[in-house]
Order: structure tokens, then sequence, then C-alpha cells
């Protein structure tokens, strides 16, 4: 392996011919350098920051793509599912504005982050920074400090026990009311008795899809330049 002459690039000698193979060094930024997918939103690409076993909350640095520790979970709560983001999407004045549509208020905004995704899965991933592939089934409604922070959930493209569902009511309600109790309570305090976090609805695919495409717009609206 040679460094070919630029510091970005990596010339890697094949074992069958003399001819080096050219490979750039860089990895993609996981939000503005990984695709949403040919076949979004049906089917999205997924940014994976958390899964389940998680005492430390992971997000990644929006500056650099890297997944750095957010900080220590603070209380017991811990995520029920795989969590992490679509590429290329935005909570901006869209997605804040088909909030307020839905809930009847006024003054909501995006929170300015890409959107949130829990997937499903009955495998055991033992860490983040993985893209996989996952369907949106519906999401959740939640709004934090009137910014609109919707959570779609979606299965893991292929899972043996979630794969098949394609809709939020395939989803056990008891599973919807463990994602509802984890983002509700996962910031508040065991004396906190004032709730900034609500989440208003628990809407279903055609909806889900609806947002993506709203977030997916406000990407393109900010970072048209990429």
């Amino acid at each position: 392996m040679t460094d070919g002459g630029d510091p970005h690039t990596l010339s890697v000698m094949p074992l069958d011919g003399p001819a080096p193979v050219r490979a750039t060094a860089f990895r993609a930024h996981p939000w503005h350098g990984v695709p949403m997918g040919n076949e979004a939103p049906r089917v999205v690409t997924t940014y994976i920051e958390i899964v389940p076993t998680d005492t430390v909350k992971y997000e990644m640095d929006k500056l650099t793509g890297i997944l750095r520790m957010d900080r220590p979970q603070q209380y017991s709560n811990v995520c029920p599912t795989l969590y992490g983001f679509i590429p290329r999407t935005l909570c901006a004045e869209r997605v804040g504005a088909f909030c307020a549509e839905r809930t009847g208020r006024s003054g909501i905004v995006g929170d300015g982050d890409p959107m949130d995704v829990c997937v499903l899965t009955e495998k055991p991933i033992s860490h983040g920074d993985i893209l996989v592939r996952s369907i949106p089934i519906g999401g959740l409604r939640m709004i934090d400090n009137k910014e609109a922070d919707d959570k779609i959930v979606a299965v893991l493209e292929g899972d043996s026990v979630y794969g098949g569902y394609r809709g939020i009511e395939d989803c056990p309600a008891s599973l919807i009311d463990r994602l509802r109790h984890y983002f509700l309570t996962y910031k508040q305090g065991p004396d906190r008795s004032i709730h900034t976090v609500e989440i208003t609805h628990v809407y279903d695919r055609e909806e889900a899809h609806d947002v993506i495409r709203c977030s997916h717009e406000d990407y393109v609206a900010q970072f048209s330049d990429l």
C-alpha cells in the first residue's frame, strides 16, 4: 500500500496485477454523504447511533460526522430499540409547519436535527455507528419545548420477527407504550413533576412518509450547496 502522492487517497496494489487501485481515505459523513436510498420513503437508509444495551447517549457530531458520547444516561431508562436518523433529512420549517397543522397549534418549529428513527429488530446489535435499511411503519409526534421532534417507527428490513410489519397497527400496544414512556421520561429526574416533552399522536405509515418527505425537503432547502 502506498500513498499515491495524494494525501487524501491510497494506492492499493492488487494481488493479481501491477496496476494500483486508488481509494479514498475519507469516510462518508453519515448525515450529508450517505443517500436516503432509491426507495425512500418506503425503505430508508438509517444511521444507528444507539442500541438498547447502551448506558450512555451517543450522538453524531454534526461537524465531523464522528459518533461521540453526548452524555451518560442519568436515570434508569434505556432506549428499547435501535435509534438513529435518516441521512439527508432535517427537521426545520416544513416539519414544524406539518406538526402545527396536525396539532392545531402555532409557533411550532423543527428542532434542527436529522429525522429520528426507532428501528425494531429481534437481533441483538452490539454497537451503533452502522448503516441499516429500515421500513417506516408509523411514528410518534413528539413536541419538546415547542419544537417538532418526531420519532419515526420502522422495522429492520428482513427481520424475522418484525420485518413483516407494514403499519403501526401491527405493533403490540405494549411496545408503543414502551417507546412513548422512554421518550416522555428519559430526560426527567425523580423530583421533576413538569413535563416539557409531550407526544400528541401516534400516526400511521402514510403520515410517516409525509413527515420524511417534509424533512428531506427541509434538508434540500438548507443544504442545497452540498
